[in-house]
Parts: C-alpha cells; structure tokens; sequence
C-alpha cells in the first residue's frame, strides 16, 4: 500500500519523537518470520515498553536527522524494523536477541545506544546491561556494604571485650 504525503510525515514525526526519547535502539531483519510469531514478539514488545515498528529506511533517515540515532543511517538497507527501548537500555537487545535464537530467518543488522553504531555481534555488550531494578539493588549492595563492615567492627569490640574479662577471670579462678 502507497503511502501519501501526510502519511509519511506523520511517522517520520512518530518516529522522531520516539527516538528524542529512547535510551538505545535496535535495528532488525524480520524477513521470513511469520506473522504469529511477530504478533507474539510486539505483544512481548509491549509489555517491556519497547517501541517496535516497520519503517521504510529513507523514513527512518529522516526521522533520525540530528538525533543521536543519524549514526544509524548506515545500517538502514533492505527492510528495516526498529526496536526502541524506552525505559531499559538493554531491553530491546535482550528481547531481539532471544527472539532470533529461537526464529531462524529473523536477523539483527545494527544496535546504537549515545551516539555509537554497534555491529549486531555486539548485542550482548548492550543485551547484558542490568535492568533498572538490578542496577538500584547493586548500588544498594555497594552503599550497604561499608555501614555492614562498620555495623561488625562496632560491635566486635564489646565482645572483644568480653573475651578478656572472661579469660581474666578464668585464669584467677585457676589461681585460687
């Protein structure tokens, strides 16, 4: 189906907007995949606030002018979808990722994430990073750790203290 003018204009802008507002993207081959498994990775697309769509690569050009994403531009051959994380940098990457272990024609081409292009065998550099959630419970690990150390130090020294009079009073007794 043609699109007309308007059309166009109107997902460059959706697009646009998404991208001033995504943390990384992600851009896949999603030839030879069937529809029920497409309808399956947007609905999980979805639940992860990934923004998935199918753009028509001088679209996507245009919708990525002056953003950090215009590196992308050389990854843009053949067709083209785009997964937008939006939320969690690497939660595109690690939906993606699964998703074309277990579909045998679909197919990463490209990640960018602040203004670097990454080749899609890099996946795991950005697929591997923690979740929000992770990252705020190893903080609260680092944070925790030091006032745990002191917390022991502090109340080592009572019980030191109670070695000694104990064995003070041991050897006295043994004295007697």
């Amino acid at each position: 189906m043609a699109l007309n003018l308007e059309d166009k204009k109107l997902i460059v802008s959706e697009v646009k907007d998404v991208a001033a507002n995504a943390l990384s993207l992600v851009i896949a081959d999603a030839r030879g995949v069937t529809v029920a498994d497409m309808d399956n990775l947007r609905k999980q697309a979805r639940e992860q606030k990934i923004y998935m769509r199918v753009v028509k690569n001088s679209l996507a050009k245009r919708a990525f002018e002056g953003s950090e994403y215009e590196v992308a531009n050389a990854a843009l051959t053949g067709p083209t979808l785009l997964a937008f994380s939006m939320e969690d940098p690497g939660a595109a990457a690690r939906l993606l990722k699964d998703f074309a272990k277990n579909t045998e024609p679909f197919e990463v081409k490209a990640l960018s994430v602040g203004g670097e292009l990454l080749g899609a065998e890099q996946i795991d550099r950005l697929a591997k990073l923690p979740t929000r959630d992770e990252a705020l419970g190893m903080l609260a690990n680092v944070t925790l750790a030091p006032v745990t150390k002191l917390a022991r130090t502090l109340n080592e020294v009572p019980s030191s203290i109670t070695r000694v009079m104990a064995a003070v009073a041991d050897k006295k007794k043994e004295a007697a």
